[in-house]
C-alpha cells in the first residue's frame, strides 16, 4: 500500500533529524561569524568579498582584489588582519621598488666580519600588497617562489615564512599609466580573484552616516581580535578532511577541461585552477557546517577561481565579452552531477 503524499515517513524524518557530520565544524562556523561581525563594524555591504576572504584564509589561498579607488580594497584587508592575532605587513608598490626592498638582502656586519640577511617585510603572516600592477616585471618576479612554496632562496639558502601565510594584492583596474600587466605566471598563483564593485544607494548612505559619527576614534580601532593564527591552521587542517564525491572531481575536471576547448578562450585554465576549485569548494562547505562538498559550492567557487586565469580572444574582448561571462557559459554548458 502506497504511503499519501501528505504523510511523512517516520524513518526518513527521524534520520533527517539525527544526521551529524563527521567532523565537528561549529567551532569553525563560530569563529567565521565573529570575524564576519568584526568586519561589519565598518565595512558596509561587500559580503560577498568578504566570504571570499576568509575562504581563501581557510583553503591557505592568496587573493587578488581589483576595483576603482575608494571601495574599500585596502581597509577590508587592514581589519581582517587585525581580527587574527597575526603579524600584518604593507607592501605599497611603485615602479622604482626593487625585489630586495620586499625579500630582504644581505648586510656585512662587521661584529662578525660576515654578511648577514636582514627580512624584508614579506616576512610577515598576511601581506597587502598595494597597487601590486605598479611594480615592473623584475619585482614580480620576486613573488613567485614566495607564493607558490611560502619561501625564499636569497644566496643559496631557503628561508621559510611563518604559517599562516597569505597575499592579499589590490589592483585599480582603469587607471593604466605606469602599471604594469602582470604575468600569467603569477595570476595563476592568486587562489581567487575578488572583482569590487560600487555599493548600493542604501549602503552608500549607511557608509556617510557611520563616517559622520565617528567622534575621536578611528575605524581600525572598533576592531577587536577574536582568533589566533594557530586556531587557522586547525581549521585549515579541518577544511582539507572535507568529503567530496568522485561525481563532483569529475564535474571540476569537466569545467575547467572545457576552458581550453573554448573557442572564446585564448588561453585556458591549468591543473592548479583544478586544485584550486577543491580546495575552496570544500571551504565553502565548512563555513556552511558541511562536511561534504555540493555542486553549489563547487559553481560558487569556479568564477572567482577562474576569471583572472583564462584570456578572453581578441575578437571577443574588443565586443565587450568578459572572462566571467564565459565562464558561467561553461557552467551551464556542463552537466551537473546527481
Amino acid at each position: 500500500m502506497e504511503t499519501p503524499n501528505n504523510e511523512i515517513n517516520p524513518e526518513e524524518n527521524s534520520t533527517e533529524i539525527t544526521f551529524e557530520n563527521r567532523i565537528d565544524l561549529s567551532e569553525l562556523q563560530a569563529s567565521v561569524f565573529k570575524i564576519k561581525g568584526e568586519l561589519q563594524k565598518v565595512i558596509v555591504g561587500q559580503k560577498e568579498m568578504m566570504d571570499l576572504l576568509l575562504v581563501a584564509l581557510l583553503s591557505n589561498g592568496h587573493v587578488l582584489i581589483e576595483g576603482v579607488p575608494g571601495v574599500a580594497k585596502t581597509i577590508t584587508a587592514k581589519l581582517l588582519s587585525k581580527t587574527i592575532d597575526i603579524d600584518f605587513s604593507r607592501i605599497q608598490f611603485t615602479p622604482d621598488l626593487m625585489p630586495s626592498d620586499i625579500l630582504g638582502t644581505s648586510v656585512f656586519n662587521a661584529k662578525i666580519s660576515d654578511f648577514e640577511f636582514k627580512k624584508g617585510p614579506i616576512f610577515s603572516n598576511m601581506i597587502l600588497i598595494d597597487e601590486i600592477n605598479r611594480a615592473p616585471a623584475k619585482t614580480q618576479a620576486a613573488l613567485f617562489e614566495v607564493m607558490e612554496e611560502q619561501q625564499i632562496t636569497m644566496d643559496g639558502v631557503s628561508y621559510s615564512m611563518s604559517e599562516p601565510f597569505m597575499v592579499l594584492a589590490t589592483q585599480n583596474p582603469i587607471e593604466q599609466e605606469g602599471t604594469y600587466r602582470l604575468p600569467e605566471a603569477q595570476l595563476d598563483r592568486f587562489l581567487f580573484k575578488v572583482i569590487v564593485e560600487y555599493p548600493t544607494s542604501n549602503e552608500e548612505l549607511e557608509i556617510i552616516v557611520r563616517e559622520q559619527a565617528l567622534v575621536n576614534t578611528t575605524k581600525i580601532s572598533k576592531i577587536e581580535t577574536v582568533i589566533t593564527g594557530s586556531k587557522i591552521l586547525e581549521y585549515r587542517s579541518l577544511v582539507k578532511q572535507i568529503k567530496i564525491e568522485e561525481n563532483l572531481l569529475k564535474y571540476i575536471a569537466n569545467i575547467v577541461v572545457n576552458t581550453r576547448s573554448n573557442s572564446l578562450l585564448y588561453l585556458g585554465a591549468s591543473p592548479r585552477a583544478s586544485i584550486a576549485i577543491l580546495a575552496a569548494s570544500k571551504a565553502f562547505a565548512a563555513i556552511d557546517g558541511r562536511d561534504f562538498v555540493t555542486p553549489e559550492d563547487v559553481k560558487r567557487a569556479t568564477i572567482p577561481v577562474l576569471q583572472h586565469r583564462v584570456i578572453v580572444t581578441p575578437e571577443r574582448e574588443m565586443e565587450g565579452v568578459t572572462s566571467k561571462q564565459i565562464i558561467e557559459q561553461i557552467i551551464e554548458s556542463v552537466e551537473i552531477p546527481r
